[in-house]
C-alpha cells in the first residue's frame, strides 16, 4: 500500500510540474540585479545579460517577482540589498522592501484567467516588462528612467517612493475614511502614471492597470527593457 501511494503521489507532482506555468526573467541593465519572487522562485543573481526562470504551479495567487539593486550575500545567502531587500536572504520568503518595482500576477486555473500588472504603488526601483510570451495578450511596459524624473520629496537611495510609503496619509494610501469610490489619483499618482500608463500609480488604479490572459500563458519579466 505505501508504495503505491509513493507511486500515485510522485505521479501527480510529475503532472503539476507538466501543467507549470514559465516565468522567463532577463536582465538587460547594464548593472546586477537580484530578482526576487514569491509565493515561488525565492530569488537569484542575475549579471547584464544573464537570464533564469521560475515555474510556477497552476492557481499561485498574489505573485511577486521584483528587482532589487545594490546587494552584498555571503556563502549561506545572507546579506542585504540597497533597494526591494526580503529580510535580508538571497531567497526570499517574504516580499521586498519597498521601494521597489512589482510584478504581480494570480494564474487561473481550469476556465478562469490569468490576471497581471505591473505596481508602482510602492514605488519604483528598476525599468520593467512584464506580459506574457507568444504575443497573444498585452505586454506591460514600465522603461522609464522614474529615479531620474523623481520628485524630491519622494526621493529614496536607489529608487523613488511613493506618495503613501513617503507620508502615509489616506488620501494617498486610499485608506478609511477613503473608500474605493472616493479615493482618486492625486498629482504624485499622475507623475508615475505619465511617465507608466499601463502601470497601477495607486491603489484603485484598476481600470487601465489590470490585465487578463488565458489560463495558461508563459511571460518574461524583463529588467531595463
Amino acid at each position: 500500500m505505501a508504495s503505491s501511494l509513493s507511486f500515485i503521489l510522485a505521479l501527480l507532482l510529475a503532472i503539476a510540474a507538466t501543467d507549470a506555468i514559465t516565468v522567463h526573467v532577463l536582465n538587460k541593465c547594464p548593472y546586477t540585479v537580484w530578482p526576487g519572487a514569491v509565493p515561488v522562485g525565492g530569488g537569484s543573481r542575475l549579471d547584464p545579460g544573464q537570464a533564469a526562470a521560475i515555474q510556477v504551479p497552476p492557481g499561485t495567487a498574489a505573485g511577486r517577482i521584483w528587482g532589487r539593486t545594490g546587494c552584498n550575500f555571503d556563502a549561506s545567502g545572507h546579506g542585504s540589498c540597497a533597494t526591494g531587500d526580503c529580510g535580508g536572504v538571497l531567497a526570499c520568503a517574504a516580499g521586498g522592501k519597498p521601494p521597489a518595482t512589482l510584478a504581480e500576477y494570480t494564474l487561473g486555473k481550469g476556465g478562469s484567467p490569468d490576471f497581471y500588472d505591473i505596481s508602482l504603488v510602492d514605488g519604483f526601483n528598476v525599468p520593467m516588462s512584464f506580459g506574457p510570451t507568444g504575443g497573444s495578450c498585452h505586454a506591460i511596459s514600465c522603461a522609464a528612467d522614474i529615479n531620474a524624473k523623481c520628485p524630491s520629496e519622494l526621493k529614496m537611495d536607489g529608487g523613488c517612493s511613493s506618495a503613501c510609503l513617503k507620508f502615509g496619509t489616506p488620501k494617498y494610501c486610499c485608506t478609511p475614511p477613503l473608500t474605493p469610490s472616493t479615493c482618486g489619483p492625486t498629482d504624485y499618482s499622475r507623475f508615475f502614471k505619465g511617465l507608466c500608463p499601463d502601470a497601477y500609480s495607486y491603489a484603485y488604479d484598476d481600470k487601465s492597470s489590470s490585465f487578463t490572459c488565458p489560463v495558461g500563458s508563459d511571460y518574461q519579466v524583463t529588467f531595463c527593457p
